[in-house]
């Protein structure tokens, strides 16, 4: 059994997340004690029951510990099994992060695999939605992933409400090697509001336009269970794509918003990296999987340092980081 301290790395709960997947797809099973310990408030909460619970029925894992506030997991992984599944997160749990604990593993299901999920689609410190279809998936398809993903309704905090659904056919990934960007065809993104006026929506594109004149932002207008705004930005290049997002909040004005996403993408397409610092901590567990990729990044997050730290625990890798402005990291078989 693998034996994991989560106290290790950025000590929040994207160790529970990757080991899930690892776990499922090698078969290893894995005991993770100190979940959290870098939190005001340790201990697994329900976002991540979630995604223990999601992957465990899943792969009809055996499991302790999986109650909130518990500070120890053991997880002895069955087999992936295809099929179409139903699952509901709670309140506005994250609905990204959710998948990033399963999404990984169902590349390896030798069946189709169709999830229905509901929960938070633009929630805070998560990914929204749309980063995963403008940055994330887009990846994945170059690496040879067949994966889809509708967005049927969004959920924001605190009601959630949202709905996904996530399709997947299994298959080998293929190495992902982004030496260099290639030419800009263009920025594109999505400014979105529900239970909200449309004006909101069109403030924030404008502003990210005064940053990044010519990009294409498309308006999202609905209404669901509670109110909320957020605009997603990706640049989109020969070999790869970029993205940031900001999330509305009550009291900023939408302006501050668009124009955070759009500064904040513009500085990632300035510092040459060929991904951006939020989507190459998501995207490290599939090149490892694939071997002998590299990517190139202007920050290493706490996020990203944590996965490489774990992600040797289960699969035969290492990683070669080489200094500069970007910093270069290679993904090694061993």
């Amino acid at each position: 059994m693998i034996e994991l301290d989560g106290a290790h790395g950025e000590g929040g709960g994207q160790t529970v997340r990757t080991a899930l997947s690892l776990s499922a797809i090698t078969g290893e099973a894995f005991r993770i004690v100190n979940i959290r310990a870098g939190r005001p408030d340790p201990g697994l909460k329900p976002q991540h029951l979630a995604g223990v619970r999601l992957m465990q029925r899943l792969c009809s894992a055996e499991v302790s510990g999986d109650e909130a506030g518990s500070r120890e997991l053991v997880f002895r992984p069955g087999r992936i099994a295809g099929g179409s599944y139903e699952f509901d997160v709670g309140t506005a749990g994250s609905l990204t992060l959710l998948m990033q604990s399963v999404l990984p593993a169902l590349f390896f299901c030798d069946r189709e695999v169709q999830l229905e999920l509901t929960g938070g689609t633009d929630v805070r410190w998560s990914p929204p939605v749309d980063h995963y279809r403008l940055v994330l998936l887009p990846l994945l398809r170059r690496m040879g992933g067949a994966v889809d993903m509708e967005v049927m309704r969004r959920g924001f905090y605190p009601k959630g409400g949202g709905r996904v659904r996530l399709r997947v056919s299994g298959g080998r990934l293929s190495p992902l090697r982004l030496e260099e960007r290639g030419e800009l065809l263009g920025v594109v993104g999505v400014s979105c509001v529900q239970n909200l006026r449309a004006e909101v929506a069109e403030r924030m594109a404008a502003s990210a336009l005064t940053v990044l004149p010519g990009a294409r932002i498309e308006r999202e207008e609905g209404m669901g269970a509670s109110a909320g705004a957020g605009i997603t930005l990706a640049a989109e290049y020969e070999r790869t794509v970029l993205g940031w997002s900001a999330l509305g909040e009550r009291g900023i004005p939408a302006e501050k918003v668009g124009r955070e996403a759009a500064n904040c993408l513009r500085k990632a397409m300035d510092n040459g990296g060929t991904v951006d610092a939020r989507t190459a901590d998501q995207l490290l567990p599939f090149m490892a999987l694939a071997g002998d990729s590299c990517l190139k990044v202007g920050v290493i997050s706490g996020h990203l340092e944590s996965q490489m730290q774990l992600i040797p625990h289960f699969l035969p890798v290492r990683f070669e980081v080489r200094e500069g402005s970007p910093h270069r990291i290679e993904v090694i078989r061993t």
